[in-house]
């Protein structure tokens, strides 16, 4: 890609994702998002009708009469975008590309952040932390996150989502709205919960959710939860690299391509449930708009 087409790429997808923000995402991100957290402020005399478990007992008792602890709604949010940088989100059969979709929908989440004069930042990973960016308010901020958002060439190719929400948990010590951005195509974590054990990923997820305030965006492809009646065809492991020949004409093959895929899907959705994490899946041909809608509202 060019320095010219990359600069058109990123004014496209400011133009449409800064006006979605604007427009749409503005009210939905405000009353959801902001005030979740409570800052102390200040203690004052207690009053009657105060509930009695705001009492400061240190205070009261250095005193010899009731006070309480005031506390106001935290007014400035963090958001933490950990995006899915793995070999598998470059797939795509129908209207365009994961990365592509995840591109617009992280950019669209960053541009909601500093419309409300928030904080963004975000942390590439693939079975490794490939890059993090920190925090910071501002447009131009921004636009650096969707530049690397569309050029971002990882080291590796592989998935270990348990890694990231680790680092994520040990780097970020105040409480944000994180945003794990992935098509959750972890080999390791699937495996583990197909046997019914307790997975390392529902472990971390746990730890960084009860730290934070996580959410999940899927993106995934049609082909991936079914498999066309083709013939014969090559396909190639995107994060391993591996080559195999399949035939679709096989309905066997196909009912068995489609069963690990709704067994996938299922071990998901129980992480999701047990951690009571909010989350949207968003197929690359759908329009994103109304599943972030969607989850903006849970």
């Amino acid at each position: 890609m060019t320095s010219e087409e990359l600069l058109n790429k990123v004014r496209k997808i400011e133009i449409k994702t800064r006006s979605l923000s604007k427009n749409i995402f503005a009210g939905e991100y405000h009353s959801q998002f902001k005030g979740r957290g409570m800052a102390f402020s200040e203690v004052r005399e207690y009053q009657p009708g105060d509930d009695v478990r705001s009492i400061d007992w240190n205070v009261t008792a250095r005193l010899n009469r009731p006070y309480i602890k005031v506390f106001e709604e935290e007014r400035e949010l963090t958001v933490m975008l950990l995006v899915d940088v793995s070999g598998s989100r470059n797939f795509g059969t129908l209207s365009q590309f994961k990365r592509d979709m995840m591109a617009e929908v992280a950019a669209t989440l960053a541009f909601s952040t500093i419309e409300n004069n928030d904080k963004v930042g975000v942390i590439f990973f693939s079975d490794q932390i490939e890059k993090y960016i920190p925090a910071k308010k501002g447009k131009t901020h921004v636009l650096h996150i969707i530049r690397e958002l569309l050029t971002f060439e990882p080291t590796s190719a592989k998935t270990d989502i348990t890694a990231a929400l680790q680092y994520f948990a040990n780097a970020q010590k105040r409480r944000c709205t994180a945003f794990v951005i992935s098509d959750f195509l972890d080999e390791q974590f699937v495996h583990t919960a197909k046997i019914g054990r307790k997975t390392e990923l529902e472990k971390a997820w746990m730890i960084a959710s009860n730290k934070h305030d996580l959410q999940a965006i899927q993106i995934y492809d049609k082909r991936e939860t079914e498999l066309p009646n083709v013939g014969l065809l090559k396909l190639k492991d995107a994060e391993t690299g591996e080559r195999i020949w399949v035939d679709t004409a096989d309905k066997q093959l196909r009912d068995a391509y489609a069963k690990a895929w709704t067994i996938s899907q299922r071990a998901l959705s129980d992480l999701f449930t047990k951690t009571h994490t909010d989350h949207v899946s968003i197929r690359t041909d759908e329009d994103y708009v109304k599943a972030l809608k969607t989850l903006f509202r849970q």
